[in-house]
């Protein structure tokens, strides 16, 4: 790709940049959220038309760029965002664009035989392709993702944050599958913003910045710090800034807690001030555990008392009017009203700041949303610009804004990093840190054994939807956490 610009109005997304990769290469590619990675990747599936520069592949000029075309040349993009038919089942989205090569009509047997070979492929055999695609868990719509591009034979494959919804044990088959198709001569294009991921498996790195290109490295001749400081241009001393808060009276108590299939017999506490963590593989049951007690979804049984009270939300409003927040893990369905306005969006939950007698005070209110988002360094056109229209780290800071602002003596934060780049995440931990010091009970819910490690006062693990252990600040080490989630 040479001097690829792309602009969207007066927004300047990309400016010049430049990406060459190598046949069999895997090639990272990173930034600060914003820096144009996405926008970059979407021009080189055809689902952009890039305003100037040229796309070579085979040294052949790709001047056709239509998503179809493009496909047809050996370009396959795994998106951040799935892009999946929830209603289709595992078969029909892996061969969504080829569903009878053969005639007219489709050979349902050839079909799922050929969609399991795919997954078998994949390590993930377990995995039925005659299930709706829309009832699998987020990591297996990924791997459902994964096994649709790679049925089409791709010469360059794009992983945009692939791993960022995937367990420990899921990575590193995935990473093994990634080598392997290296091997046979597939290049690799990386977006990931797990440092260590990108260190240990890629030949090159490209770093963006601010829509610019800033350089190309061998991966072996950079260190993790080195690269930060050239993703967000100064250097960053410390990931997990240091707490100073003082750890208070109990103020939530969840005893033996059922909900669904998935909780149970839950029980724990959480104090003012302290940050707890919760761990264990995906489908362990963190999310529909919190849910439960949010109102969300319903319980069985179980007793929740917060502040010395027993509660029973019996739905989110109930739980937001009493103090208690939720950050859900996906915030396309659950976090965001993806078409309405940014505005909108950060000051949905605490509406009674900015209103009196029904009537909202808009000059007070955007004065408000302006602070707020400039607190957690959000990058935004206008605040009136609707929410499906910022990048995937962005969307996730108007997601956690609103929590901010609904002032909750104890909120829960599932996966709050997902998907952020190393410069946005500090922040993060800056606002959970500052939540904590203000007496605020925290709960993070994170895939992430470091994030679980370097941020919380002690963590429950999870297995199978019950507690199977507690391990305190002293021995919060990622040999215990694996030991717990895996029941070894």
């Amino acid at each position: 790709m040479n001097n690829i610009s792309k602009h969207f109005g007066g927004v300047k997304a990309l400016t010049d940049v430049s990406l060459k990769v190598k046949k069999g290469e895997i090639h990272a590619l990173i930034g600060e959220n914003g820096a144009g990675k996405s926008t970059l990747m979407k021009i080189l599936a055809g689902a952009y038309q890039k305003d100037t520069g040229q796309i070579l592949i085979d040294g052949e000029e790709a001047k056709i760029a239509s998503p179809k075309s493009m496909i047809s040349l050996g370009v396959s993009v795994i998106y951040q965002e799935f892009m999946l038919a929830p209603d289709l089942t595992v078969a029909e989205n892996i061969f969504i664009d080829r569903l009878a090569e053969s005639g007219m009509f489709i050979n349902w047997k050839d079909l799922k035989k050929r969609a399991k070979e795919q997954l078998v492929k994949l390590g993930f055999e377990d995995i039925d392709p005659e299930a709706k695609v829309g009832s699998l868990s987020v990591a297996y719509q990924q791997i459902v993702e994964i096994a649709k591009c790679l049925a089409r034979n791709s010469k360059v494959l794009v992983f945009d944050e692939p791993t960022a919804v995937l367990t420990f044990s899921e990575t590193r088959k995935l990473l093994s599958i990634i080598r392997n198709l290296k091997e046979n001569g597939v290049s690799i294009i990386y977006i990931s913003h797990r440092l260590e991921e990108l260190l240990e498996i890629s030949d090159h790195i490209t770093v963006l910045k601010d829509g610019g290109y800033v350089g190309t490295v061998p991966t072996s001749s950079i260190n993790k710090e080195e690269l930060v400081e050239m993703m967000v241009g100064r250097e960053i001393t410390q990931l997990f800034p240091e707490r100073n808060a003082e750890i208070g009276e109990e103020i939530l108590r969840v005893e033996n807690l059922n909900a669904g299939d998935m909780v149970k017999d839950v029980s724990f506490t959480v104090r003012s001030g302290e940050v707890v963590g919760f761990s264990g593989l995906v489908g362990s049951g963190r999310t529909e555990a919190m849910r439960a007690i949010f109102g969300a979804d319903k319980k069985k049984s179980g007793k929740v008392i917060f502040f010395g009270k027993e509660v029973n939300f019996k739905d989110p409003k109930e739980a937001i009017n009493n103090g208690f927040g939720l950050l859900p893990e996906d915030r396309k369905k659950q976090g965001l009203l993806l078409e309405q306005s940014i505005r909108i969006n950060t000051t949905l939950a605490s509406m009674f700041k900015i209103q009196k007698a029904g009537i909202i005070n808009h000059k007070k209110e955007k004065a408000y949303v302006k602070d707020l988002l400039a607190s957690i360094a959000t990058k935004y056109g206008s605040m009136e610009d609707n929410a499906n229209s910022l990048s995937g780290g962005n969307q996730q800071k108007i997601a956690l804004a609103k929590w901010l602002s609904a002032d909750c003596k104890c909120v829960v934060f599932d996966e709050p990093t997902r998907g952020v780049d190393v410069g946005a995440k500090t922040e993060i931990y800056k606002i959970i840190n500052k939540l904590a010091e203000e007496g605020v009970g925290v709960i993070v819910i994170s895939s992430e054994m470091a994030e679980i490690i370097g941020l919380c006062d002690r963590a429950l693990v999870m297995r199978q939807g019950s507690v199977v252990g507690e391990v305190g600040k002293s021995e919060l080490t990622e040999n215990n956490l694996i030991k717990l989630a895996m029941g070894v």
